[in-house]
């Protein structure tokens, strides 16, 4: 199945699955959706759907719940890092932020939703109970405490308290590279793929999420809100690779980055090494 297929396919997918809870509140069950529902390059899912459709295509349809997991948490970290506690950030996926369209009570419940209601997803794929628990165990280490969580908390801590590289780069690690490598680990994990070359490919995926790191710093420098749909700009008392480098050494380091893999993946399947190819011409180039 070819990458636009998949992509559209997910789509569908996520569209037919929006978590609903009917009530008399007037608009929670809608708040739930409305930022799943607007837009987003859906990275994470598509490395997990193309993982196992790279490797063991007929379990690609009984991956999309992972896959949906994995968005659900994605956006869940989206919904809270908007925030005004946070990043306080009025826009998202070109939309009106969660807590701007709603209010920001409506903003925190709905986030706290998502982030359980993912874990619910995977449980119900139709998938072994051993792979279903596997790929539990992998979203909830890379997105919680030591992970996606972890990072979030010293992203906010450290403004304008500048880090040294290695520093930034654990934060950024923690905060975004964690759930691009356990999306990458939980598709192969799904396909059976044996522990050690998991552990090879959620490596990988460690790299390829700093570079996904690097790039949204670089958008941040030198593009406009209109052309990305976020504000841009924004990142002046923040920690990151464009401030701490420079915009010019940012795309050196990037573009080192990207030749790294490159290079790793020539030991790795050539359909997983495909798809991350494909993700990083689209997105990262």
């Amino acid at each position: 199945m070819k990458s636009e297929e998949l992509l559209e396919n997910f789509k569908a997918f996520l569209r037919e699955n929006l978590p609903v809870a009917p009530s008399f509140h007037p608009y929670y069950s809608e708040a739930l959706g409305y930022m799943l529902l607007a837009g987003g390059k859906h990275f994470r899912a598509m490395l997990v759907l193309g993982a196992v459709n790279a490797l063991k295509p007929e379990m690609t349809k009984a991956a999309q719940d992972i896959a949906l997991g994995f968005e659900l948490m994605h956006t869940y970290s989206l919904i809270h890092d908007d925030l005004p506690a946070m990043d306080d950030s009025d826009l998202r996926r070109g939309k009106p932020s969660l807590h701007v369209k709603y209010d920001e009570v409506t903003a925190i419940l709905v986030g706290d939703a998502l982030n359980t209601h993912a874990f619910y997803q995977i449980s119900k794929a139709n998938l072994s109970p051993e792979i279903r628990l596997k790929c539990i165990e992998i979203l909830s280490q890379n997105a919680g405490v030591s992970g996606m969580v972890l990072g979030q908390a010293i992203d906010c801590y450290f403004e304008n308290k500048k880090l040294n590289l290695d520093e930034l780069t654990f934060l950024h690690i923690h905060k975004t590279a964690k759930l691009i490598a356990a999306s990458l680990k939980a598709g192969c994990v799904i396909a059976g793929v044996d522990e050690r070359k998991c552990e090879k490919i959620y490596k990988i995926g460690l790299d390829l999420g700093l570079i996904f790191q690097i790039q949204d710093d670089i958008i941040d420098a030198t593009t406009s809100s209109a052309e990305v749909g976020k504000p841009t700009q924004n990142d002046g008392v923040k920690n990151s690779f464009t401030n701490l480098l420079g915009v010019d050494e940012a795309i050196k380091v990037k573009n080192e980055m990207i030749k790294k893999i490159e290079e790793e993946l020539k030991e790795v399947d050539f359909g997983v090494s495909n798809i991350i190819i494909n993700l990083i011409d689209k997105h990262l180039r």
